[in-house]
């Protein structure tokens, strides 16, 4: 049977458009890609991206306290002009747009600005009703924000309505304890919004190392978000412009606006899938097995709509992994149990990759090294802010097994710490790093003793209180 297309993919984000990319530079295929919104998807356009700039600029103010306590004493940030900040925003986000609609251009990929859904196993129909066949079709169509499923839920932002605000809300509720929640929070509170973080929890981050948890949790209080833990509305009203958020015990509080951070859902909706036989799981996302095929054998999918490590790193590998084993005679799997993070939260960070103090402690005997200390940097300018950094090592083998840092430039620091521990790094060859001085990173390969034991006969009765 003779396609129009080696490969379709459907969904212009990093992992759709990496494997399109590939499938057709370097493999010389036949590719179109349809996305029916801006190229470049959730990291792009309405993530990782605009986020971190906004994580930048709601550092200004700490970061003038900071140079006072070195002794700059006209040092101030200003008032914020949000409005300046968005256009500039703009303005970069349509560049990498640019340059991700370019990338494809060059490799002569056929680009088709619409919607599209999956009429059979091999053909997609696009928004405009014509029909184009594939050889492969690969799914890559992301994920999306959840509403809570409260009664008023439509008054509340979600995470993409942020970037497009007008102007910054006076008095913010942001409803959630994961990343996006935290680090919005973070954002909202560091730009001179009166922030307030609600979570069913007892801690933010589930799911992370607790002693991070903890920390994470108290730096939103210093930095001057209000929490309401162990809580979430009951439901949201209109109250002339603002929102009136009604709480389960009864009472009421008034906000200038509610962000919803309370989790994402694959984008399978409305796409044909299950009509073409593409089996799907509870949440809708893509059933795959370890090459990232499909129920449907000429049907793939990678990244968020996958829902396996909803991260664009792994779904950039996912869509070039799948390229090299379909189109390059190249077999090539994606290794997801070891896969590094960070919460850009300030001024400390959270990072981690590997198992947690937890999660260790039920697998068996590991040794926990730990340590905490109050930065150079930080302690010279007057704060009390701590940093931490830990080390899980298998007792038996000597492996280390997971790493978890509270610090500045976690992220940075975790992004190194990936190399060796995937190369299957023992303690000793931790150990035998000879430190760089000063840096914060130093404690990574100082850190002698174990502080404790889990896991086993001989854990230490001491694990998880300290």
């Amino acid at each position: 049977m003779t396609f129009d297309y080696d490969l379709f993919v459907i969904g212009g984000g990093s992992g759709g458009v990496r494997a399109a990319r590939i499938a057709a530079s370097e493999y010389g295929a036949r590719v179109g890609l349809a996305e029916e919104s801006r190229m470049g998807g959730t990291c792009v356009i309405r993530g990782c991206v605009p986020k971190k700039l906004m994580v930048f600029a709601s550092q200004a103010e700490a970061l003038a306290t900071e140079a006072r306590g070195y002794g700059w004493t006209t040092a101030s940030a200003g008032p914020f002009d949000w409005v300046m900040f968005r256009h500039k925003l703009d303005a970069e986000l349509t560049r990498l747009e640019g340059a991700y609609t370019g990338g494809l251009v060059a490799a002569d990929v056929e680009i088709h600005k619409q919607r599209a859904r999956l009429h059979d196993a091999h053909t997609v129909e696009l928004a405009d009703g014509t029909r184009v066949t594939a050889k492969h079709v690969l799914v890559a169509t992301g994920g999306h924000p959840q509403r809570p499923g409260i009664p008023g839920e439509e008054l509340g932002m979600i995470s993409d309505d942020l970037f497009l605000m007008e102007s910054l809300p006076g008095r913010v509720l942001v409803v959630g304890g994961g990343f996006i929640a935290c680090e919005f929070a973070t954002i909202l509170a560091g730009l001179g919004a009166e922030t307030v973080l609600t979570y069913r929890g007892d801690a933010v981050l589930r799911g992370f190392d607790e002693e991070l948890r903890r920390h994470a949790t108290e730096q939103l209080r210093v930095i001057g978000v209000e929490l309401k833990l162990e809580t979430t509305p009951a439901a949201l009203e209109k109250d002339g412009d603002k929102i009136r958020v009604l709480w389960p015990d009864g009472s009421a509080e008034i906000y200038d606006a509610v962000m919803f951070a309370t989790g994402r859902v694959p984008n399978t909706k409305g796409l044909g899938l299950a009509e073409a036989g593409v089996k799907l799981g509870r949440k809708g996302e893509v059933l795959v097995d370890e090459w990232s095929q499909s129920s449907v054998p000429s049907v793939f999918a990678v990244g968020d709509v996958t829902d396996r490590v909803n991260l664009t790193p792994v779904a950039i590998r996912e869509g070039h992994s799948f390229a090299d084993t379909v189109f390059g005679a190249n077999p090539r799997k994606v290794d997801h149990r070891l896969v590094g993070s960070a919460v850009y939260v300030r001024p400390h960070e959270v990072a981690t990759i590997g198992l947690t103090e937890e999660e260790a402690a039920a697998a068996g005997p590991h040794k926990v090294y730990l340590a905490s200390f109050r930065p150079m940097r930080s302690i010279f300018a007057g704060s009390d802010a701590r940093a931490v950094m830990k080390l899980l090592v298998d007792a038996e083998t000597d492996k280390v097994v997971g790493c978890h840092i509270f610090g500045p430039e976690a992220g940075e620091m975790i992004q190194l710490v990936a190399i060796p521990m995937g190369m299957g790094a023992s303690k000793a060859d931790f150990d035998a790093a000879i430190a760089v001085h000063p840096t914060l990173a130093e404690e990574m390969v100082t850190m002698r003793r174990p502080v404790r034991h889990i896991g086993g006969a001989h854990a230490d009765k001491t694990v998880g209180s300290a």
